[in-house]
């Protein structure tokens, strides 16, 4: 494993009392492999990457990536370490080449080197004609790739990617999966929290899902999916009004209780004999006189279960943890 965490666990104060970020959490990530964190608003991933980046010191526990102790020898770790954030940290005055270049040069390549592997990166992140132009005048899917090329000046063993594709139109987002897919297949390890569960099944070769600071399932998608079973029937209705009935019908030939979509038209419900129980409703529905738009059957999603294990619907998990899980202080500390 290049990545081992035992027991991590942090808290912070706040006006109501002391909030548990991370409650004994374990972690660990094999070597040229991606590891997805999920998890709703506050669950501890935003907290997880400060911890095995150097950013933060845990209370208790333990952190190791390659051998090294995160909290014992944090220079060490940013040597072998890269880090994309939420938010492209990037100098919008200077070129996109410039940037790189900048980066190289604070991580001691020397001159020739460090513009080298600028040229490298321009090249491999497609910006080829875009590289000369200062970067305030890119797009925010540019950006996005500009920012994930300065973690890769100094080719990390471990690439920590924390929202890489927030606010990314679906080109833009489908285009940095692939990078990050080639980055894997050459070896590069990837830590990745993510609100996109699409991301997470594009991309993640297991997923941890973490609430309240522990980790609380853990898996390949489809492992996950399997906890959920059978198939999800799902109906649109032409009226609203008639949401009750049609739950009530849903739920009868379900396998639990029906759930209804936010506008009230949509309503799904796990059924164990997929096509029997499709049957079943479309009879009933058509007896009942309920109008449908639409109606089939679809396999599990990493969204139901998410909602199955969180109870939150994956749109509520944010991009960071909240304020109040956040240092008032944090010490700054020099990097070499």
């Amino acid at each position: 494993m290049i990545i081992e965490a035992t027991g991590l666990t942090k808290t912070y104060k706040s006006k109501s009392g002391p909030v548990h970020a991370l409650a004994g959490l374990d972690l660990s990530v094999p070597r040229g492999s991606v590891k997805a964190l999920l998890g709703p608003n506050g669950a501890g991933k935003t907290t997880v990457v400060k911890m095995l980046t150097t950013l933060i010191r845990p209370d208790a526990g333990t952190a190791f990536l390659d051998g090294i102790d995160v909290a014992r020898n944090p220079k060490a770790v940013r040597r072998i370490i890269g880090v994309s954030g939420q938010y492209a940290a990037v100098d919008e005055n200077l070129t996109g080449f410039e940037n790189l270049e900048m980066v190289g040069r604070l991580y001691h390549l020397g001159g020739v080197a460090a513009r080298r592997r600028a040229h490298e990166l321009i090249d491999l992140f497609e910006l080829t004609a875009a590289g000369d132009r200062p970067v305030k005048g890119f797009s925010g899917g540019m950006r996005r790739r500009i920012d994930l090329a300065g973690a890769l000046v100094i080719n990390p063993k471990v690439l920590f990617l924390d929202e890489p594709t927030t606010g990314l139109d679906p080109r833009s987002r489908i285009a940095l999966w692939d990078v990050i897919k080639k980055l894997v297949s050459d070896g590069t390890t990837v830590l990745l929290t993510t609100q996109y569960l699409e991301e997470a099944d594009q991309l993640a070769d297991d997923i941890v899902v973490i609430d309240d600071g522990r980790v609380i399932a853990e898996g390949t998608s489809d492992q996950l999916k399997a906890q959920i079973g059978g198939h999800r029937l799902v109906v649109a209705l032409v009226n609203a009004g008639d949401g009750n009935a049609a739950r009530g019908i849903l739920s009868r030939h379900g396998a639990g209780e029906a759930l209804v979509s936010s506008d009230g038209r949509g309503i799904e419900v796990a059924v164990n004999d997929g096509p029997a129980a499709l049957q079943h409703v479309l009879r009933d529905l058509g007896a009942a006189g309920i109008e449908l738009h639409d109606a089939g059957m679809r396999r599990p999603t990493l969204d139901d279960v998410f909602l199955k294990l969180t109870g939150h619907k994956a749109d509520l998990a944010a991009d960071a943890e909240p304020d109040e899980q956040r240092p008032a202080k944090q010490k700054k500390e020099k990097v070499s």
